[in-house]
């Protein structure tokens, strides 16, 4: 399969990268059927011991790309023709359970985020066992889809982030356990290496087991039963309608931008400053 969105480099550490630059690796659906594509070619090949997903240019992920010609494409390809019954089916499935089954694929699996990590870009993070970041990092949540952030940082943070819409920092988020490990810009890429190096030599069939292990603790809590039956509700509610987005919106916005321009209004006021990402 050649890939259009993503960067996908074989080995023994897989590297996925997200290669939308210019979008801020915002998710349209070509994005996400890729990544799945390419989770499931390193799952595939003996070689591949651990996978890093990372995003080229300035940012992770500034979340899903619902409003740009090529998602408005995209839906055409693969929503054209449906009932409302296969649609919402294809729609849960991309946003919800697509990310379930990376969250339990047997490989380890490692978001290596610098820059945004905002409303979908917190998703396919959380998918990930491990998250490494960058001083820089930014993360904002969002209810919906894949749902996980009372579990991500428990529920009572994950009520006053998701009510005031505010960024948190990196080093916040490790605070509150939904990042690993924290590093200067610089060093991210090396010390992520780093780590996955020393994952390979644990062995393939004991990091399997290991995974398997801790996600059916977690499982055994509730976190898919609970994750399937938000993501059922969310894609079948009706967004509230709102006007076409102008082909110059940030990338930063798209159905979410009222929240994102909160966030940053928020921002500037605590911290004296927006964000350098923009």
């Amino acid at each position: 399969m050649g890939y259009k969105a993503i960067i996908y480099e074989p080995g023994t550490v897989t590297r996925v990268k997200l290669n939308r630059p210019n979008k801020l690796n915002a998710q349209n659906w070509t994005l996400l059927l890729e990544m799945d594509d390419a989770f499931n070619k390193a799952i595939k090949d003996p070689n591949c011991s651990v996978i890093i997903l990372s995003g080229e240019g300035r940012a992770f992920s500034a979340g899903h790309d619902l409003d740009s010609p090529e998602q408005i494409e995209d839906r055409k390809k693969h929503a054209t023709g449906l009932s409302g019954f296969n649609s919402t089916a294809l729609t849960k499935d991309i946003y919800v359970d697509m990310h379930i089954r990376w969250r339990d694929l047997p490989k380890p699996m490692i978001a290596m985020v610098h820059g945004y990590c905002i409303f979908g870009g917190w998703m396919i993070a959380a998918a990930m066992d491990f998250i490494f970041a960058s001083e820089d990092a930014m993360f904002i949540p969002t209810y919906g889809d894949y749902f996980t952030t009372p579990y991500d940082v428990g529920v009572r943070k994950a009520k006053e982030i998701l009510f005031e819409n505010t960024f948190m920092t990196a080093r916040e988020a490790m605070k509150w356990g939904f990042v690993n490990r924290v590093y200067p810009a610089a060093d991210l890429e090396k010390e992520t290496l780093k780590y996955a190096a020393r994952v390979v030599e644990s062995g393939q069939f004991y990091n399997r087991t290991v995974k398997t292990a801790i996600n059916q603790a977690q499982d055994m809590a509730g976190f898919s039963t609970f994750t399937r039956g938000v993501g059922d509700y969310f894609v079948r509610t009706d967004p509230t309608p709102r006007p076409p987005a102008p082909q110059s919106v940030d990338p930063t916005q798209g159905r979410f931008r009222g929240l994102a321009a909160r966030s940053q209004k928020y921002l500037k006021e605590d911290y004296g400053k927006p964000s350098p990402m923009l």
